[in-house]
């Protein structure tokens, strides 16, 4: 089994921890998490633009002139899609149905695959228990400005004007030096706080960040875990995680 350091909120390492290799040990394979990640994204789509057919526009129902004699093209109805103001014709409709389907088994391995990609690629940090009680932004802040020299930080640099005139701002993932100054406005983050169980405080505490997502150890999904680069474990999720996606 793989050991993974477990740090306190300072930062401080206090201990370490086996990771199980049946979540944290699996071989990835990219066309799987490719496929759960679409259907994810395909069932989470929702169909909102909508056109209607000719009988569903308002008017149109008496013929605007007789068949034969007057020397123009038959027309049956002014709502036709040939008319201005007319219906729609193979438009979008609001009952389309993105979803796809995918195995429960497949989808575990996904999830299983992108935890064992973040702990071989040195992404997924564990802290022995995450709690904040105040439930104010600067306490998280103070978190990440404790773990700036692990966690793997994109730094906004200064924009620069291009040929055309516009301003351009450039990013660059860095592990920053000890002693530098951490100002969190200079730095684009992207973290995933994973909890073992709903906390008011804590979440509100990390709300108003951007680039920062928290959630719970039974609501992990593929799409989080590709979307945000460091991920944050309280140790007590572990079980939680084992409890609910890995059925004996």
């Amino acid at each position: 089994m793989e050991k993974l350091p477990v740090y306190n909120l300072q930062a401080e390492k206090v201990k370490e921890t086996e990771l199980n290799p049946a979540m944290f040990g699996v071989a990835v394979k990219e066309s799987v998490v490719h496929q759960v990640m679409v259907a994810q994204m395909a069932n989470a789509r929702v169909a909102i633009a909508h056109t209607k057919t000719k009988g569903e526009v308002r008017g149109g129902g008496r013929k605007p002139w007789k068949q034969k004699g007057t020397g123009r093209a038959r027309h049956g109805s002014i709502r036709s899609p040939l008319w201005k103001g007319g219906g729609v014709t193979f438009g979008p409709r609001s009952n389309r149905n993105f979803s796809q389907k995918v195995n429960k088994k497949m989808k575990t391995k996904a999830l299983f695959m992108c935890l064992s990609d973040k702990v071989n690629n040195g992404l997924m940090f564990l802290v022995d228990k995450l709690s904040l009680a105040e439930g104010k932004t600067k306490e998280f802040v103070g978190v990440v400005k404790n773990f700036k020299n692990i966690l793997i930080l994109k730094e906004i640099k200064k924009s620069k004007k291009t040929e055309t005139g516009n301003q351009k701002s450039e990013t660059s993932d860095q592990k920053l030096e000890t002693g530098n100054k951490f100002d969190i406005k200079r730095y684009k983050l992207s973290i995933l706080v994973v909890l073992p169980k709903s906390d008011k405080n804590t979440f509100r505490a990390g709300r108003n960040l951007a680039g920062v997502k928290i959630t719970t150890a039974d609501s992990l999904n593929v799409v989080d875990l590709l979307k945000y680069k460091n991920i944050i474990i309280s140790e007590e999720a572990l079980p939680v995680i084992e409890k609910t996606y890995l059925k004996n």
